[in-house]
């Protein structure tokens, strides 16, 4: 396209203190040629921003904004599409974080003259001259058209399932609903009483299943499958091709997005047989197997089928512990105090005795725990149970230590109820090897090279994708992408969890969660149908773009993209499936043929803005520090030191990326070829409790540095040059200390031998 290039420049919010604009402006309008160029003391106001207007509809093209954080006022500058837009960040990174200009007088009585820090002046010209070089390699995203069908599948009937289809309807939407079982309801539908979902929250309440399977059966928008699973999901969100198999027959159905609600079943209590004797002793049951006798009308000892006269509960029943379930489930406690209640119920002088580690009711739950607690025959203690005997008559003799009061104590009970916990039905199967960590079922490049086994997943969806039949998982066997910021995220775009089987919790909770998964699928279907990515880059009308004739087929972005958005030919060429893709540049990072770009983000693109920062040659005092900083964590955290005027390193120069898992080795060694002093990648955390937004993408760069000490060794360069740091958006009291360590040791080992060539 041919460019016409505005700049403009705001000299407010601070901005004016610390930079010179005239000099900035010169720079914009003679070094960098705009064609047109202003400076305002309010460049977001209705003055400032209808000057921009007015200017792109006289043909400016390209826009760079000097302003504040692109993260803000994103909605007040937004033009056409077809308009290549560019936010340099002169107040947080700049104004804010570097030292201001001071008024000086020369000699008695002198003049009062403002007086501009070189370095902060500097940075200044550095960051605008970055902005033009991305804006300029930079073109309008295309956005991805495709004729696309917005029918949400909901796997899973329990209460979940059909909360998310009901919901689903209600916005308009037709939904499918895939019930391995002949009827809907789940185990809400199986239950005696629920725990309370409205009100004060202190009296259980009827089960919801039965109004539910109602309002789904009258739904003309929710076509139902029982006895049914699906066999095979092919193909990406809004185009997604679902063979469901019932009865030995096949159906297809077109589907949008996926809400997985499959829910949970209770831990195998076989596994507590040697501890609490389950399986060995006849009147030792799950809570599972007293709410079916509740149900069924009547509470009954197993042994001999007499009513209790007095039931004791044991909290955290393989739970909590390391050799079973090392996590707690969450409505375990509140479900034995409502089971507390049907004993107490049956008989006025029954009684109920419940052995805890931990009282756990959160929220409004605490209402019903002291309405439990209330009762003079339900008797609560703190306890770790050490084993259970058997008495006469099947009666049982349960055994407690570490009580409130310090002692070792034998608790009689005609009956004891073990508090199992929540297991998903995602859970992987076991296998023999444990060498690959259990929170991924993605094979990476690292992983199959050492010829790691992958671990066979419980079938739910059986995608037929590049990386695997099923949505990895979490250690537990929970899907997630990003815990804390997209709670029904799965790995798998336009896939969302919902319920328990996302993470352990009860009807309440489930009913909401079903609401927010439905709500997801949905947006991710009417983003998709715009061309447009899901979070974290919502909005996103770029997609990765692939020179093929290039491929050498080495299948590093086949293998190293966090959501299998990649398959592959026969003969290893991968086939992109556009929709799939979040626009990490993960894939960007991983290609050593450098054959994969995004209209405004390419290996070109940012090597030009490397390029573009002055390297002083003959200045040591002026060494040049390049930091490619992730724009998911370590970018916020360098705008709250901004915010709160705290300062960096001025010899540093910030380039934002897509996530560090793009970045790739040629930037690195371009800008060390040409004299820039050292490399910082600022990017998320990871490891077991990971918190990078786009999975590993931070780790995919920590394994990379291999080649990056290669490329320092050809250049015989110290490997201390380039180092990368974990920053979470919180560490940004830490950031200037992280920073100015690395730059101050690099400082020590001298310039850069190739400066000046």
């Amino acid at each position: 396209m041919d460019r016409k290039l505005g700049i403009y420049l705001c000299s407010g919010c601070g901005i004016s203190d610390a930079v010179d604009m005239e000099k900035l402006e010169k720079v914009a309008s003679g070094e960098l040629k705009a064609a047109s160029c202003a400076v305002h003391p309010f460049l977001c106001g209705k003055e400032g921003s209808a000057k921009i207007a007015a200017d792109v509809k006289d043909g400016v093209n390209t826009v760079v904004i000097g302003a504040c954080s692109p993260r803000v006022m994103y909605d007040v500058f937004a033009y056409d599409p077809h308009v290549v837009l560019e936010r340099v960040n002169l107040r947080e990174h700049v104004a804010w974080s570097q030292p201001g200009a001071e008024i000086k007088t020369e000699g008695e009585g002198g003049e009062a003259k403002t007086v501009f820090t070189e370095s902060t002046q500097m940075m200044a010209a550095d960051y605008l001259r970055m902005g033009v070089a991305k804006a300029m390699k930079a073109e309008p995203p295309e956005p991805l058209r495709q004729e696309l069908t917005k029918t949400v599948l909901v796997v899973g009937g329990g209460v979940t399932g059909m909360r998310a289809a009901l919901d689903a309807s209600l916005m308009g939407y037709k939904a499918v609903i895939v019930e391995k079982t002949g009827a809907l309801g789940g185990w809400n539908a199986k239950s005696y009483m629920q725990l309370p979902t409205k009100g004060d929250f202190s009296k259980a309440e009827e089960p919801v299943a039965g109004e539910l399977i109602a309002q789904v059966r009258a739904d003309g928008n929710i076509k139902v499958y029982l006895d049914a699973e699906v066999t095979k999901t092919a193909g990406a969100p809004g185009m997604y091709d679902v063979t469901i198999t019932s009865g030995g027959t096949e159906a297809q159905e077109k589907i949008g997005t996926v809400v997985m609600a499959v829910g949970w079943q209770p831990y195998d209590p076989t596994n507590l047989a040697d501890k609490y004797g389950y399986g060995n002793l006849a009147n030792v049951i799950t809570s599972v197997q007293l709410e079916e006798m509740a149900k069924d009308g009547a509470i009954k000892r197993p042994s001999d089928g007499k009513t209790p006269g007095s039931v004791l509960f044991i909290q955290c029943a393989g739970s909590r512990d390391p050799q079973h379930l090392p996590y707690c489930s969450s409505t375990c406690c509140a479900t034995s105090l409502r089971q507390a209640g049907y004993i107490r119920q049956a008989a006025g002088d029954a009684k109920a005795i419940i052995v805890y580690k931990d009282m756990r009711t959160p929220g409004l739950y605490e209402n019903y725990y002291k309405q439990a607690q209330n009762d003079p025959g339900i008797f609560l203690t703190k306890g770790e149970v050490t084993g259970i005997t058997e008495e006469g008559s099947g009666n049982l003799v349960v055994e407690v230590s570490e009580s409130l009061l310090g002692e070792k104590v034998g608790i009689r009970a005609d009956l004891v109820v073990l508090a199992t916990g929540m297991v998903p039905n995602t859970k992987p199967l076991d296998r023999a090897s444990n060498e690959l960590p259990i929170r991924t079922l993605a094979m990476d490049y690292d992983d199959q090279a050492k010829g790691v086994k992958p671990l066979t997943p419980a079938p739910v969806l059986n995608l037929q994708y590049r990386q695997g039949p099923e949505v990895p998982t979490l250690e537990y066997g929970f899907p997630d992408s990003h815990y804390i910021c997209f709670p029904y995220e799965t790995q798998r775009t336009g896939i969302y969890a919902a319920g328990a089987v996302r993470s352990p919790m009860g009807v309440a909770e489930a009913l909401r969660d079903a609401s927010g998964a439905a709500l997801k699928a949905i947006q991710c279907v009417e983003l998709t149908s715009r061309g447009a990515a899901v979070h974290p880059r919502a909005g996103d009308m770029t997609y990765p773009e692939f020179r093929l004739e290039s491929c050498t087929q080495c299948k590093r972005c086949t293998e190293e993209c966090p959501f299998s958005t990649l398959d592959e030919d026969e003969k290893g060429t991968p086939k992109p499936n556009p929709t799939r893709c979040r626009r990490c540049g993960v894939c960007m990072g991983a290609c050593p043929q450098r054959i994969i770009s995004f209209k405004n983000y390419s290996v070109d693109i940012i090597g030009s803005m490397i390029k573009a920062v002055d390297v002083p040659a003959d200045d040591d005092s002026q060494m040049r520090f390049i930091c490619l900083m992730c724009e998911n964590d370590a970018y916020p955290a360098l705008d709250m030191l901004g915010i709160n005027r705290m300062k960096y390193h001025n010899n540093l120069r910030i380039v934002p990326v897509r996530c560090l898992g793009s970045v790739n080795v040629v930037w690195i060694a371009d800008a060390l070829s040409r004299g820039v002093d050292g490399i910082i990648m600022a990017g998320c955390k990871f490891g077991e409790d990971y918190q990078c937004h786009f999975i590993k993408g931070s780790e995919q760069c920590n394994k990379r540095m291999d080649n990056v000490q290669e490329t320092l060794q050809r250049l015989s360069l110290e490997p201390e040059r380039v180092q990368q740091i974990q920053v979470t958006a919180s560490d940004y009291a830490q950031l200037p200390a992280m920073l100015d360590k690395i730059v101050e040791g690099i400082k020590s080992m001298g310039p850069n031998p190739f400066k000046g060539f």
